[in-house]
């Protein structure tokens, strides 16, 4: 793995948004050649000294992102990131921004699993990140924390906690298609007994517009409101076409208008129903689904 491709991995992670996870890369490469030859030469490992800027600089993000996102119009989800094996109508020869040639698709990247680091502290989140995902030392994760080694330990701890507690058990990777195309056929057939059917009773729904696009202000709560609200959006738009797309590295759904993409899904199954559906409709997070020409 290329060295800017391992800080845009770990930049993604901690910052929840390929956008913002570039631009801190870009601040840390500019960092690296505003010093002199003679300065970079005196560094022993040039890919450490870009860990240890890139992660500070996404820890100081973070920190005013939790301030930005209290006046995001409704709720705040994670960037969705599509499989780089399912790009859509790349032009003979054209070239893609296609994240999926630099983010690696693995579990510390799944929609719930963003959901929950986004409870953390930038401090916590920045520990755990470091050290349970990428294996960084302690010692290590302390210089960029501006921690002890024993404070960066009871960090990872407690995010550790937050990621076990919300789990739901595991599904079969194998039925967590059939489940999402059986939500997709069902919607598309407007079958609201169907999809109550597919959804927990308890399921949430959270829908991310930014104050852009329409979308929900708060979680839709319950399987029947979720599928009322479903059936809802159907009927207000007649030329909606949904395709199956791996989001996140699960399986998910693409809602698209005259061959945009409106709105991207990613869903959470327990046993054989659906817990929970993340819905990103703001479109300044659907780059990544846009076709570059």
């Amino acid at each position: 793995m290329s060295e800017r491709r391992q800080l845009i991995n770990l930049a993604y992670r901690l910052l929840g948004s390929l956008t913002d996870a570039e631009d801190a890369v870009q601040e840390t490469y500019a960092r690296w050649y505003a010093m002199s030859p003679r300065r970079q030469q005196a560094i022993e490992s040039p890919g450490a000294w870009l860990t240890k800027v890139a992660g500070r600089i996404c820890l100081d993000l973070l920190g005013s992102a939790r301030a930005r996102r209290e006046s995001y119009v409704g709720e705040w989800i994670p960037e969705p990131l599509p499989d780089h094996t399912e790009w859509i109508n790349v032009p003979p020869g054209g070239t893609t921004a296609d994240p999926a040639d630099r983010i690696t698709l693995d579990e510390s990247i799944n929609m719930a699993f963003l959901v929950v680091l986004e409870s953390m502290t930038p401090a916590e989140r920045v520990a755990f990140i470091l050290h349970d995902v990428f294996g960084y030392p302690f010692a290590e994760v302390a210089e960029i924390v501006g921690r002890t080694p024993a404070a960066c330990r009871q960090l990872a701890s407690s995010a550790r906690r937050r990621i076990r507690a919300p789990q739901a058990p595991a599904v079969p990777a194998a039925r967590q298609p059939g489940t999402v195309r059986d939500f997709k056929q069902a919607w598309e057939a407007k079958d609201i007994d169907a999809l109550i059917g597919l959804l927990d009773p308890d399921a949430t729904a959270i829908v991310d517009g930014g104050g852009v696009v329409s979308a929900g202000i708060r979680p839709i709560e319950g399987g029947e409101q979720i599928a009322r609200y479903m059936i809802a959006i159907a009927g207000m738009a007649s030329d909606l076409t949904i395709l199956e797309r791996t989001v996140n590295g699960r399986p998910g759904l693409v809602a698209q208008q005259d061959g945009v993409t409106v709105t991207v899904a990613a869903f959470e199954v327990a046993g054989d129903r659906i817990e929970h559906i993340w819905a990103v409709r703001n479109p300044e997070k659907l780059r990544p689904w846009t076709v570059m020409s």
